[in-house]
Parts: C-alpha cells; sequence; structure tokens
C-alpha cells in the first residue's frame, strides 16, 4: 500500500479581513500593556464596509485613543485612498462597545483556588484565565521546526505583502490568500504538488483592461516575484508537474472588509500549524497573557519545539489542560506519534520535570506582559498576521531552544536507566 498522500495548509495577507481584525486587537493590547502591564484585556473587533465595531472587556489605567489607534492600524495595512477598493481608514466608521472585566473572572485569576483553599500563597499561583486544553506542536521538516505546507503558506503570503509595499508589484491590493499542497511519503515531504494564489489587485496595470490578459500577467509576475523566490533556498521546489493556480476565481478588485466581513480570532489554523496539528479551540489576538488560550498555547509550542531540537523525537505535540481559577495544568500529554526515543509517558515526565507550566511562571519565563514596551510599544501586533509560530523574522520567546541541553541531559539519563533495567 502506498504511503504517499498530499497535505494542505493555507495562509492570508495582512489585508484579509480576518486578519484586519486581529491586528486592531493585539495592537489595542500592545497599546494598553505598554502603559499597564497588569491589564486585563480581551479586544474584539469586527470589520465590514465602511465600519470598524470594537468590544471586549476590558480593564486598565491606560489611556487609549482607540479612534486614532485604529485609524493608524488600517493604514499600515494599506486601506487608504484608492487602494483600499472602498475601505479607507480615512472615512470608515468606528464604534466603540467596551466593558470591563467580570469581578467572577478577575477574582478566580488573581488568586488561585489553591491559594484560597491555604494549600498555596505564591504569586507562581495564579490562576487561569479560563478552562481549556492548548496543542504545540514542532517536527524536523523545516529548520525552524513547522510543517512544510504552512511554512510555505506562510513565506508566500508575506513575500505578497513585501513586493506591494516596496513597489515591486504596486498594482496589487492588501487583501491575499495562498494555499501549498505538499506530498509526502510517509512523514517525509517530498515535492511540492500545487500553488494557490489569489490576490486583490487594481482594476488595470500597466494600462491593460482585458481581464483574460490582466490575470495572465498576474499569474507571470506572481511566479516571478512571489512564488520562486520562496523556493530559491529550499531543496524542495515546484517540479514540472507542480500545478499552479493564480486568482482562479478571475478578477479579485474589491476585497478586504468592502468584500467580506471580518472577525477577530477567525483564523486560528492559520495562526498555529496550517491544520497538521490538532487545535484547542481558542485564538490568540486581544487577549493579555493571564489568558491560557493564549499563553498556554505559546507553552506548548516551546515545549514541543525543544523536545525535537533535543533529539527526543522528530514530531512532536504536547496538549495541556486547565481549570478556570486553578494554576496547574489539569492533565499534560505528550504525543511523538512513535518517533520518540522513549516512550511518550516517559517524555510526559520529562515534560513535567522541566517546564513549569503554570500561567504566572509562563507570564514570567516568556515576559509576555512586558513585549509590548520592551519593543517600542509594539509586539502583539507583529505576530497577528504570517502565524505566532516558526517566524525567523521575529524574536519570539516561545521559539528559542533554551531547554535542548536540559532535555539532553534527562534523555541520557533515561536511557541510561532503561539499558541498564535491560542488562540485569
Amino acid at each position: 500500500m502506498s504511503s504517499n498522500y498530499l497535505f494542505t495548509s493555507e495562509s492570508v495577507t495582512e489585508g484579509h479581513p480576518d486578519k484586519v481584525c486581529d491586528q486592531i486587537s493585539d495592537a489595542i493590547l500592545d497599546h494598553i500593556l505598554n502603559q499597564d502591564p497588569k491589564a486585563r484585556v480581551a479586544a474584539e473587533c469586527a470589520v465590514s464596509t465602511g465600519l470598524v465595531l470594537v468590544t471586549g472587556e476590558i480593564t486598565t489605567t491606560a489611556n487609549i485613543d482607540f479612534q486614532d489607534l485604529v485609524r493608524s492600524v488600517i493604514t499600515e495595512i494599506g486601506y487608504a485612498g484608492p487602494k483600499g477598493g472602498g475601505f479607507d481608514a480615512n472615512s470608515c466608521a468606528i464604534l466603540t462597545a467596551i466593558n470591563k472585566q467580570s469581578p467572577d473572572i478577575a477574582d478566580g485569576v488573581n488568586v488561585a483556588l489553591e491559594a484560597r483553599d491555604g494549600q498555596n500563597n505564591k504569586e507562581d499561583e495564579t490562576g487561569a484565565g479560563d478552562q481549556g486544553m492548548m496543542f504545540g506542536f514542532a517536527c524536523d521538516e523545516t529548520p525552524e521546526l513547522m510543517p512544510l505546507p504552512i511554512s510555505l503558506a506562510h513565506r508566500m503570503a508575506r513575500r505578497l505583502s513585501q513586493v506591494r509595499k516596496n513597489g515591486t508589484l504596486s498594482y496589487l491590493r492588501p487583501d491575499g490568500k495562498t494555499q501549498v499542497a505538499v506530498e509526502y511519503d510517509g512523514h517525509k515531504p517530498v515535492r511540492v504538488d500545487s500553488i494557490l494564489i489569489s490576490t486583490q489587485h487594481d482594476p488595470e496595470i500597466d494600462g491593460i483592461t482585458d481581464n483574460t490578459k490582466l490575470q495572465e500577467r498576474i499569474a507571470q509576475d506572481l511566479k516571478a516575484y512571489v512564488i520562486m523566490p520562496v523556493f530559491q533556498d529550499l531543496e524542495i521546489k515546484p517540479d514540472s508537474k507542480t500545478r499552479y493556480l493564480i486568482n482562479p476565481s478571475g478578477r479579485f478588485v474589491v476585497g478586504g472588509p468592502q468584500g467580506d466581513a471580518g472577525l477577530t480570532g477567525r483564523k486560528i489554523i492559520v495562526d498555529t500549524y496550517g491544520g497538521y496539528s490538532r487545535h484547542g479551540g481558542g485564538a490568540f489576538s486581544g487577549k493579555d497573557p493571564t489568558k491560557v488560550d493564549r499563553s498556554a498555547a505559546y507553552a506548548t509550542r516551546h515545549v514541543a519545539k525543544n523536545i525535537v531540537a533535543a533529539g527526543l523525537a522528530s514530531r512532536c505535540e504536547v496538549q495541556i489542560a486547565y481549570a478556570i481559577g486553578v494554576a496547574r495544568p489539569t492533565s499534560i500529554h505528550v504525543t511523538t506519534f512513535g518517533t520518540g526515543k522513549l516512550s511518550d509517558s516517559q517524555i510526559t515526565e520529562i515534560v513535567q520535570n522541566t517546564f513549569d507550566l503554570r500561567p504566572a511562571a509562563i507570564i514570567k519565563s516568556f515576559a509576555l506582559r512586558d513585549l509590548p514596551k520592551a519593543n517600542n510599544g509594539r509586539f502583539y501586533q507583529n505576530v497577528a498576521a504570517y502565524g505566532h509560530f516558526g517566524r525567523s523574522d521575529l524574536d519570539l520567546p516561545w521559539e528559542r531552544l533554551d531547554k535542548v541541553e536540559e532535555l539532553k541531559k534527562q534523555l541520557n539519563q533515561n536511557s541510561k536507566s532503561s539499558n541498564s533495567v535491560s542488562a540485569k
């Protein structure tokens, strides 16, 4: 039986309406944490034709001009003037409907159940901001230890925005999507089967208005300036059988919030592993670090990446779960899909001994509250588009391989113990 199969992942550009919302929500978080690192933020956003709605629960001492902030984010993305295709930062209506965080939730987060029961009074026993489960993943398919399909999709989406903004393909507009199907032999990627790009564009290019000729020009330019540069330094490249689907629906002039409504948190698979790993269902953007949907997802990626980098496994998925108001995870589980040097239960035990996965410990370890201030007031907005993991263009604390040596030592110790038992 053949072990070959196709796996597909997609990405979207910063001008996609859902990503517009994610970036607005995270820009709000950045600006608030920059002034008030202990603020509680759950900022949600919705966009549609000529309208931005900012809502959610925020408890803070920070002073934020939401109107100015939202318009600056939209302008930076590229929706200003005629290039916006009808959605304009200067003329769109901006409505805000923001409440404070529920005191019941705040109480559970501020003082964990363990501490209230008298078992522990340490600051590190801050309770989780909600129940739920989070997954982290890593594999050895790429240098950044990410699955190849999502890595390629992100690279092309980011490149789309780069050639638009630097003027190489100035006729492009902000909205765009990419999709890559990779052929696998077992767990090994062997070729690129298909590449799909849908990109918003001006109604004419160098005087070309005929739609057929327009799409031919766009396809030619995207192959030359977007697709091929992405594969330039990679071992796996498109071959003679690779299919290219460029703007398969044809004309794409009206896009972004003018063409489709957007919501914060609606691209959770794009944000993570492109469907290659399981997902707990929680979104990231607009949430302060006490929300384990965000902080614990970062922590599980950190765990999985260090496990793969240390050689304990070539593929690793980590699940942790929490109860609201309780600091310690209710469960931790590691799956290595048969690639582990030790059993999954042994690696799970190593994780429990090596990583502190209580919310306050995660926040402290990654300095999650202080990242905006340490990065000139902007951090979370940068990860709101093109993925939260495997970002070689950003210095993300959860991507650091700072536990590799410790994990290698524990691997050696466990291997010696196993050999000693076998000898007896």
